[in-house]
């Protein structure tokens, strides 16, 4: 057999093992999408938009969780100065860019808080059916050491008492809503039946990666309950994911799942039965300028 070409389909390149030719701070960014842009271009490989689009909303940089040691003071001197001073026009929109973008993520406690406001928003007879877990709940019960605490604390929550689980979830900085239909009702109801709603406006990412760690979630938390429910019919609980609008850009998954939650709450049927699924949950659901009127407002309430 003779010797593949170096990036082509059939043999990847592999972004993972730095290269000598590498620049040094690139290896920050290892496998998010600008060193993958980064990587094809020092190789003289066409990238289009649209890849570098879909490299940016399946690679998210994670540069920015990690600490990093604070930049040199000392002058450097190079030819090309207009880069250092900012005037370079390509330069200084592209940090205009990144500070925009920044501002647009929601960490875990700026995502709290803004639920905590919307929450206090819907009226009580809204709320009677529903109820809401926090949103790392779900990731520290997948690390062993917290997983006993987290049930304990759903326990508090009297989850099989409601119509509606809300549950916000963040992994690999990505947001998506699950929502646990009809928990504590038969499983032979017909116009009740226990479902699974996964939401997610990044398709693109396959939210059913997560439907092993799901399932055990909904296992231990009716174990936890000691309910009578069987493992066998547990296991056959659906778990339903809708067509919803997707999101533009690798930033706005949170305003997503706020605005899931929004509408949700606001338009959910008395009876979630599966017959009448996916009931509004489709691609025209909502607008973008919906979302940035909902955002707009969510912002504003807190000021």
């Amino acid at each position: 057999m003779g010797k593949r070409k170096r990036g082509d389909a059939n043999n990847p390149i592999d972004i993972v093992s730095s290269t000598p030719e590498d620049p040094g701070h690139l290896s920050k960014h290892r496998t998010c999408w600008l060193h993958t842009v980064a990587f094809l271009h020092a190789r003289k490989m066409k990238v289009s938009k649209q890849k570098i689009r879909n490299f940016e909303l399946t690679a998210p940089c994670f540069l920015g969780t990690f600490s990093c040691r604070r930049r040199s003071k000392r002058r450097v001197k190079c030819k090309n100065t207009s880069l250092i001073k900012g005037k370079n026009s390509s330069s200084v929109k592209c940090k205009d860019m990144i500070t925009k973008r920044k501002k647009n993520k929601l960490d875990s406690g700026k995502f709290e808080h803004l639920l905590d406001n919307l929450w206090r928003s819907f009226s009580e007879d809204k709320k009677a059916g529903f109820t809401y877990l926090d949103s790392l709940w779900f990731d520290l019960y997948r690390k062993p050491s917290s997983k006993a605490k987290v049930l304990t604390w759903i326990k508090r929550k009297h989850i099989f008492s409601k119509k509606y689980v809300l549950v916000p979830i963040v992994c690999w900085r990505h947001w998506n809503l699950l929502i646990l239909c009809n928990f504590g009702r038969s499983f032979e109801s017909k116009t009740r039946t226990p479902c699974m709603l996964l939401l997610d406006s990044l398709e693109m990412s396959n939210p059913w990666r997560f439907e092993p760690d799901i399932r055990k979630f909904v296992m231990d938390i009716y174990k936890a309950e000691d309910r009578p429910e069987t493992k066998e019919l547990i296991s056959r609980i659906p778990l339903l994911v809708p067509k919803v609008p997707q999101q533009r850009n690798g930033e706005e998954c949170g305003n997503f799942v706020l605005y899931f939650i929004n509408l949700f709450v606001e338009g959910a049927p008395e009876n979630f039965n599966l017959e009448d699924y996916p009931y509004f949950m489709e691609k025209n659901w909502f607008t973008a300028e919906d979302l940035d009127c909902f955002c707009e407002r969510l912002n504003s309430s807190e000021n």
